[in-house]
């Protein structure tokens, strides 16, 4: 896939009409995810001013440090039509925003995760401008992902596929879910991920945490083992799946039970999904089946969340949000039951919003795997 289709030089000028129609004069975004959506450049957040100056109206410039001017010249940057403009360390590069912004302004929106101090140093050198979140702007544009970008989503989908697909070869009695994570964040790599973003294997007991990362608890037989895995490819787009295993024995006959409901709540979930569908009864979908299997309080969070080039962005399918979904929305389905001190369950796909109804982009089983 080549990275020029991903970043097209007409997303500058979609989010400078967008940010003239939200009453701002200009975005000022840092390393980040907008910064890499609107340029492809996949800046590191550092010491050292990186700072895309978007004007409503006039030339986009990139001011980075000189030593990252290479960097910047061989991204996608320059083909979206972005002036480059380095400086030198022992310099002050707020002037340059300043200049590029063609002196003060009234009302920046700022991207949502700059650092403080940065923030801080863009009041002092524009201090009669008011300092509003560039996400006001760049969440609609973000919400629904072009063809290029599902292709994108479609193929991280497939290369963690390929991981789940091998975890026989590491999920063993024994065996630590640290030794297991290991391999597991080898194998990540192996299918073509640039980087690896986490990895979940949560035995027994921990598998009713669902943040938990890895220990050295041995996995015992009969454990059932929740493992979700995600990174990122090099095209910038995310992937994120989880399925839950058992590992060699019988699993728990209390778990082999809400795993059935568990199971059908995920497919429920995912046959909801159709455009004009508020987010919010995807979640229900799911949650109405595992409440009324007496499991609604170990259900612990939302059914999904929106993945692109953050593995967590909006829209977020969760109770309160009445957002119609709409073609090119992606996001995940995974719902979970988790039984504290004893075991946990939880089955996740990415799947995205089409004209007429949805696409899995995980396409391994969600059956219950023993091992």
């Amino acid at each position: 896939m080549r990275l020029d289709d991903l970043y097209p030089p007409q997303r500058l000028a979609a989010a400078q009409r967008a940010t003239a129609r939200a009453g701002l004069d200009a975005l000022l975004l840092t390393p980040g995810s907008d910064l890499r959506y609107l340029t492809g450049y996949h800046a590191h957040a550092q010491e050292r001013l990186t700072c895309l100056v978007l004007p409503a109206q006039g030339e986009p410039t990139l001011v980075v440090p000189a030593l990252e001017r290479p960097a910047a010249e061989a991204s996608p940057a320059p083909g979206t039509g972005v002036r480059i403009v380095a400086h030198g360390d022992g310099t002050d590069p707020y002037p340059l925003v300043v200049a590029a912004l063609g002196g003060p302004v009234g009302t920046v929106g700022l991207g949502n995760r700059m650092w403080a101090e940065q923030v801080l140093a863009l009041r002092a050198a524009l201090p009669g401008s008011t300092q509003r979140l560039a996400g006001e702007v760049l969440r609609e544009l973000r919400l629904r992902k072009s063809p290029a970008e599902v292709a994108a989503l479609r193929e991280a989908g497939a290369a963690i596929d390929s991981v789940h697909a091998r975890m026989g070869r590491w999920l063993r009695p024994g065996r630590t879910e640290a030794e297991v994570g290991v391999d597991i964040a080898t194998a990540i790599r192996e299918a073509g991920h640039a980087s690896v973003d986490f990895v979940i294997v949560a035995a027994g007991p921990n598998g009713a945490s669902p943040h938990h990362d890895t220990s050295d608890r041995p996995i015992a037989p009969g454990d059932p083992v929740v493992v979700d895995i995600g990174g990122t490819m090099p095209s910038g787009y995310c992937s994120d799946a989880t399925r839950t295993y058992v590992v060699g024995a019988d699993a728990p006959a209390d778990f082999v039970d809400y795993y059935r409901v568990l199971y059908a709540a995920q497919r429920a979930a995912v046959a909801a999904v159709r455009p004009g569908v508020p987010a919010e009864a995807v979640d229900a979908a799911a949650r109405d089946l595992i409440t009324d299997a007496g499991y609604g309080p170990e259900f612990l969070h939302r059914t999904g969340h929106g993945i692109g080039l953050d593995g967590h962005e909006d829209p977020y399918l969760v109770t309160g949000n009445g957002r119609a979904l709409e073609p090119g929305m992606a996001f995940s389905i995974e719902p979970g039951i988790y039984r504290a001190g004893r075991h946990g369950a939880r089955i996740e796909d990415i799947v995205v919003c089409t004209a007429d109804g949805v696409e899995r982009l995980n396409l391994i089983p969600t059956e219950l795997v023993q091992l």
